[in-house]
Parts: structure tokens; sequence; C-alpha cells
């Protein structure tokens, strides 16, 4: 090539940049471009009304959200979500299905104040009737069982109902008998376990994949860590003393008791939150009205708060009865009964029995699916989902077992974890589960319990006994951000190609997960398009610019996007 050739290339290349880039600056609403076929299929702008634009895209339905002018500062008009009702419903044409190739989703999304409810559902393409197709979402898990094991983390995934592979095994933590807790903090996986050994403790030991764990040096006296939380941004821990005779094992030979409250500081050192009164080992930990709440395992019943000193004051319980898991859902706090199978709800001063679920002596743990408030029980072992106040409704048993524990949403489905084969099932609807595997094999034992779950690394994690184990399950292929997201307003892309997911949160890449399925699972949803709803919970916050681009955007458009439409 001659130098008045390779002068001219260079032009040409200056030109084809600088074009892009003003393209970018004065387009009014973002269109990300990337080295493979691109086109805008739907955009939603989000700031005077639910409409689209898009061809063939049409609302056929919002509600629980309205328009506001911009405020604190923002450059743009954006939509309010409730959180409760609401929703955007749209038919979109076939060409806006995925099938195998790439496609990008890009958002401007603002959580500030929903820590008392899921974030929930930022936009999702899926057939729940099939099990097919994608969704995006900021997630939280509480009364999972007694922990919080995700909080405000992203997540995206696509699933053809055709991917489901066999659990797999991640080792076991320390000498754990029992996988009592699973919590995500700052990009890490906590487990927090049951040691029963003589002269043994619980603790709490972080994940080192792909099957190492490493020992945090928790100060625990007694024999297990029983629930993880994370509070201000540290990861708490509850103590206690495990009564192993509940599981059909011996009794522990640490005879120390709990009921201490602990806090992992941003050293990587531990210290001691407080002390539960006349508690021996900690139930549920939750974050409710930006306060850390606790209850007690075992009797006498006590529902606690933390104040701004670390002290605990003592809180009334639901008509003397224990409050066990706890979790948030719509601006209220919900607790599982030992005492009787009741759920009670907490509006922050008073109690309301929202009656005994089925024929159940116990309910254990919760979780949000599609909006829905769902409950796992004992004997009958079955969930069920709350219609109104004393109003539950059935949605089925699991296999032939006796107890269902954790309930996990993952990747477009719920998942139960039972007793007393440790079985994993995934609700089909109605009153319809299918096991996904058994994921504790130990022999000649009464009891086996799929007991804690975590979201972590785009997969579901799950803790045992009586095994210690910590194993996890991939359904379908999915993406998240294990790191809290912030207050304010922040840019969200997730880019699906041929050979991976990819998150990235205001222009950086902040989640991968790479595996030929990305470019071999058939999204083709037999549904309409749902913003705001659809797989986890009603959407809480501020939304605008949603848009949908077949082809894979590069990291570069994406990094120019977010510069271009930031406030």
């Amino acid at each position: 090539m001659t130098s008045d050739q390779q002068r001219q290339t260079r032009k040409y290349r200056f030109t084809y940049v600088f074009c892009v880039s003003m393209l970018l600056i004065m387009l009014p609403s973002p269109v990300l471009h990337s080295q493979q076929i691109n086109e805008r299929l739907a955009f939603w702008p989000l700031t005077k009304n639910p409409d689209a634009l898009g061809e063939g895209v049409k609302t056929i339905r919002s509600a629980g959200l309205k328009f506001e002018p911009p405020d604190r500062g923002d450059r743009r008009q954006a939509s309010i979500w409730d959180g409760h009702t609401s929703l955007i419903e749209a038919n979109v044409p076939d060409r806006t299905h995925p099938g195998r190739e790439a496609f990008t989703v890009s958002l401007w999304f603002n959580i500030d104040g929903a820590d008392d409810d899921l974030p929930g559902d930022l936009v999702n393409h899926f057939d729940h009737g099939s099990q097919n197709g994608w969704s995006l979402a900021v997630t939280s898990r509480s009364g999972l069982v007694h922990s919080t094991s995700n909080h405000r983390q992203i997540s995206f995934g696509i699933n053809d109902n055709r991917h489901a592979p066999a659990w797999l095994s991640h080792g076991r933590p320390g000498q754990a008998i029992y996988v009592h807790a699973l919590a995500v903090h700052n990009g890490q996986l906590y487990a927090g376990v049951c040691d029963p050994r003589a002269g043994s403790q619980g603790g709490v030991f972080r994940f080192q994949p792909p099957d190492q764990w490493i020992n945090t040096n928790a100060p625990v006296r007694a024999n297990a860590v029983t629930s993880l939380t994370v509070f201000n941004g540290e990861l708490y821990a509850g103590t206690g003393k495990y009564r192993l005779a509940g599981s059909a094992l011996e009794e522990s030979g640490n005879e120390a008791l709990g009921g201490e409250i602990l806090k992992l500081g941003d050293s990587g050192k531990w210290s001691v939150a407080g002390k539960l009164a006349s508690s021996e080992a900690v139930g549920g930990l939750v974050v409710f009205q930006n306060k850390l709440h606790a209850s007690s395992l075992y009797r006498p019943a006590g529902f606690f708060r933390m104040e701004q000193n670390g002290h605990w004051q003592n809180l009334p319980t639901p008509g003397g009865k224990r409050p066990e898991a706890m979790a948030v859902h719509n601006d209220r706090l919900y607790a599982t009964g030992y005492d009787e199978g009741h759920v009670y709800e907490f509006d922050g001063s008073k109690w309301t029995d929202f009656g005994q679920v089925g024929t159940n002596t116990q309910t254990y743990g919760f979780a949000v699916y599609r909006g829905g408030l769902y409950v796992s029980t004992w004997p009958e072992g079955k969930v069920y989902r709350l219609q109104a106040a004393n109003r539950w409704i059935d949605c089925g048993r699991l296999g032939e077992e006796l107890e269902v524990m954790g309930l996990a949403v993952h990747n477009g489905s719920l998942f139960g974890g039972t007793l007393p084969s440790a079985q994993v099932y995934r609700y089909l609807g109605e009153q319809k589960w299918l096991t996904t595997g058994n994921t504790d094999p130990t022999p000649n034992v009464k009891y086996r319990r799929a007991w804690s779950m975590a979201e972590f690394n785009g997969r579901l994690f799950c803790g045992t006994l009586p095994s210690g184990q910590v194993f996890s399950y991939q359904s379908g292929l999915a993406c998240t951000i294990d790191r809290p997201v912030g207050p304010g307003w922040h840019h969200l892309v997730a880019v699906r190609d041929r050979a991976s997911l990819k998150l990235f949160l205001d222009g950086q890449l902040a989640g991968e997960t790479k595996s030929e399925l990305a470019g071999q699972i058939n999204l083709k949803p037999n549904a309409t398009l749902k913003i705001g709803h659809g797989v986890y919970d009603h959407y809480r916050g501020r939304l605008r610019d949603v848009s949908i681009n077949r082809g894979a955007a590069d990291a570069d458009a994406i990094k120019m996007q977010f510069q271009s439409t930031r406030n």
C-alpha cells in the first residue's frame, strides 16, 4: 500500500469514528452499535407515557407508574414505578425473538428507597409455560431460610428449558455438617456452617472457586452460624447452639450457647455487634425500615431490632409465638412460625396473623415469584402462595417430600429444597413440581436437607445437611453482578453473543458468563414482553430509555453510549 493510500485509509477511519460518535451524541434515544447486525427492535423512552417505538411493537397494558418532570438535577424525565402493581405489557412481532442470535438490552434505572420490597424486574420476554425466554432484573432474596442471600444484585438470564445439567459439588466448608446460611457480599459467596464436634465451633467461610473454602475466623463460640445478612454494606452473622436432634442426628459436643450477632468490617476482621437477650440461637436476620431485625430460633420467642448504638431492643412477638424466617415484601415484614404453621405480617409496630397455612404445623422460608409471596411448609411438603390475609393457595407437593425449606427464584423459575431426601424441585406452575436432582447423597441417615440457597456467578447454590457440602445448578444460562447496586441513576446493558452473556454497569463490564450455551439456547418465547414485572416482582424505582437491539454491542460502543447519555 502506498503512503497516499495509507493516508486515505486513515482519513476514512477517522471520518467513520467521528460520524458514529456524533450520531451517538445527537440521537434522542440510545442506539448501540456493534460489529454484528444492528437494528433497534423496540424502544420505550418512558418520559411522558408508556408507549413504545418500533415496527409492530404495541403497548397493550400499563399500571402502577407515573411520569414526572426531572428532579434531583436529572437532565431527562423518567417514569416512577410503585412496586405493587407496576408493569408495562407489550405485543412484539416475531422478528424480536432472538432465536440463537445476539441481542442487546440497555436502559437507565434508579432503585433508591426500594429496600422494603424487592427492586424487581426491569425487562423480560419470558414464557412461563414453556420456560423459554430471557429476563433482566435487580434481585434481592430474604427469608432464605434465615438469611438474606442476595441484596440489590443484577441478574440476566436466557433459557429454552433444554439445558439443565446435574448438580455440581463445590466441596465442604471446613468440617461442616450443616451449611445453615449462604450470602453474597461484595462479589464473594459466604457460608455459615454448623460444626458439632467437641472443641470445635461454627464459622463463616468464603468460597474460592471451584471447591475451596477459606475460614474467615469469625469469633464464634457456639456450634453454628445460623444466619447471614448484609446491612449498610457490611456482612452480619447470627450464631447459635444448633440442636441436631431436630435433624435426627447426635447432639453436639459443643455446649456453648449462641445468640450473638457478629459483623465483618472492611478490614476483613469480625467484631461483636451485640447479643439477643435470652436467646441461645439466632433465627432470622433481615433489614426492614432501614434497621436490622433478628429473631430467636428456640424458645422463648424473641424479636429484636438493632439500634444505632448496637443495642438490640426487644419488640413484641406475634401472640407470644416465635417469628422465624423473615422476608420483606411490599413494605411489610413477613415471618414464618415453628410454634404453629402460620405466617405473620409486621408493619413496623404491630403483628397481624395471616392464619394457618394448609394443615401444617410449621412454616419455613419465603420467596417472591412473579409478584406473589410463597412460603414452604412441614409436614405436607407443599408450597403455598399468599392470595390475601388468611387465604393461601395450594401450589402443590414436591414429590413425596415432608418438608420444604429454602425457596429461590433463578433464571425464570422457582426452586424449592426438601427433606428427607435433599431434592431440589423446580416449579412448573399450578401444582406441578419437577425434581432437578439430589444434593446430599449421605447414606444411612433419616433426614437430608437442601436448606440454604443463593444465586452467585450466574448459578443457584445450595447448602446441605448432613454432608455439609455446597452444590450449584445452572438452569439455562445466567450472568450476575454479585455486588449491590448503589444509590442514584445507573446505566445497564445486557448482551448475549455467540459465546457469552455480559452485563455492563455504567459503561464498565461488571459481569460475564462464558459458555457455548450462549449461542445454542433458542429463544422463542410465546408470550408478551413485560417491563417492570414478569419473573421476580413488580419493579420499584425509576426507569427510562429501555431499548432492545439486534446484535451484540461492543464494549467501546457501550462506554460511549453511557458517557453521551449520562446526566
